[in-house]
């Protein structure tokens, strides 16, 4: 049937999304130590982000998403398949050895990850970025395109890329190779079959190497106001403590943004002259979030020792961008995790995954879809040695082997300045929570938190003296 103007418009979204291809084609955006805080679609006004923040604004913005763990390699396995690090068994940062080369594993081998699902249900799949996942220099299950800079880190400039199995080096800003790199996947992509292309910057990850001038003029005058200059804590990394009120580290995190949203748009803009935007998903999200100055800290999760689990260190963007098919200018408030990631980007796309009794997550695509389904407001984290649940009040971190524990009345104290773990006043909250702690990862299939170290056979990096002092 032919849709008339009058009879287009006159339609809601969901009966719209009915006259579509059933399934659409699905690009992810994700940023690296990114936090929800700095894009002007969460409130930071100096930060020069109109491609993420025009996605916003067209589409929903979950205004509480939090990645399950603060810290890459776990994280992103977590938004890959569902699971919690105590079950894919990455529990930190892959170390190079681990990560590629002769020495590398399959970390996810043995789990189904959602772009094999997307494939085998007739998605081609591409993927330009960071990895950071074991054997990175190979495409991995249901790709056929693939561009990375094997590891999790080096230079911004020059870049030394693995596209499809041959080695070059990029000249130039290494995220402008993850745009073009991009372009030339869709490029070659057909009108008759849905794709999905997972598009991982490096940006903002340190180090603060090289930004383009154009990248970085946007601050040449900035305030600087988004970034708080605390004291510094006392459990501060060393190794980033350099960069806490540093004025060049903060612009250059800034511009590193900024280049990372700057291809943004590029890609968006041609799927708009390919005719395709309107039947592409847009998702803009990031691996976990970031502290530059927020509780005195550079980093996150890893960015104090013990690991922090502050609400800048989880706390991530969540924006769905699905133009005549998610009703624009949302704010979505229910809270969502990365490992609900999985669940819901198939729910989405109308694909089943075969069922997996270590996924934890839920499907949040109804809310996308305009309904209000039953909802449990409780999240949980993990990070080796800790693990965490937090309500929409409350939040309580369980640390193993001699390290301290917090609780924080998130209403009273959303700063997360006063740990009340030791307050008789919340003793009947703190008991009850942790029985709801140790319940969901023991159904989870976690084992007890003191024995974390046996889920995982990675190299780990050691930050300090282990088990830490009280």
């Amino acid at each position: 049937m032919r849709l008339t103007r009058r009879a287009l418009f006159g339609l809601p979204f969901a009966a719209l999304a009915q006259q579509r291809r059933r399934r659409p084609n699905v690009v992810v955006f994700m940023t690296d130590d990114h936090g929800a805080w700095a894009t002007g679609a969460y409130g930071c006004n100096e930060m020069h982000t109109p491609n993420i923040d025009a996605l916003a604004k067209g589409g929903a913005r979950f205004t509480r998403a939090f990645a399950a763990t603060p810290v890459c390699s776990p994280s992103r396995a977590t938004y890959m398949t569902g699971c919690l690090p105590s079950a894919h068994g990455v529990q930190d940062w892959l170390v190079p050895k681990d990560s590629f080369g002769g020495q590398a594993k399959g970390w996810l081998d043995g789990l189904d990850i959602f772009p094999e699902v997307l494939a085998k249900n007739g998605y081609q799949c591409g993927m330009v970025g960071k990895w950071h996942m074991g054997h990175d220099e190979s495409a991995q299950r249901g790709f056929t395109y693939w561009a990375t800079v094997p590891g999790g880190g080096g230079t911004f400039k020059n870049a030394v890329y693995v596209k499809n199995g041959v080695t070059a080096e990029y000249p130039g800003f290494k995220e402008d190779a993850i745009g073009d790199y991009a372009l030339e996947f869709i490029n070659k992509q057909s009108p008759d079959a849905p794709f999905y292309l997972q598009v991982p910057f490096y940006a903002p990850h340190t180090p603060f190497d090289f930004q383009p001038e154009e990248d970085r003029a946007h601050y040449a005058n900035a305030a600087l106001t988004c970034f708080p200059d605390t004291p510094p804590h006392p459990n501060q990394n060393p190794g980033l403590a350099r960069f806490h009120g540093n004025k060049e580290a903060k612009k250059s995190y800034m511009a590193l943004v900024s280049g990372a949203d700057r291809n943004i748009g590029r890609v968006l803009r041609l799927l708009e002259q390919r005719g395709w935007r309107e039947n592409t998903l847009v998702i803009f999200t990031a691996d976990q979030g970031y502290n530059a100055g927020h509780h005195g800290v550079w980093g996150k999760g890893n960015g104090t020792w013990p690991f922090n689990m502050f609400e800048e260190s989880i706390r991530v963007p969540m924006i769905w961008n699905h133009p005549n098919s998610i009703k624009p200018g949302q704010s979505i408030t229910s809270m969502v995790s990365s490992y609900d990631f999985f669940p819901s980007v198939l729910d989405y796309a109308g694909v089943s995954a075969p069922p997996e009794k270590r996924r934890v997550g839920r499907s949040y695509a109804a809310f996308l879809r305009g309904q209000k389904p039953r909802w449990d407001e409780r999240l949980f984290f993990e990070y080796s040695y800790v693990r965490g649940v937090r309500t929409t009040t409350r939040k309580l971190i369980i640390r193993a082997e001699g390290f301290p524990s917090e609780f924080y009345d998130l209403e009273k104290d959303p700063g997360e300045t006063a740990n009340r773990i030791g307050d008789p006043a919340y003793a009947k909250e703190i008991a009850t929570l942790k029985g709801q702690l140790e319940k969901w990862f023991h159904d989870a299939g976690a084992p007890p938190i003191g024995d974390w170290r046996s889920t995982t056979k990675q190299n780990l990096t050691v930050y300090g003296p282990y088990p830490a002092k009280k």
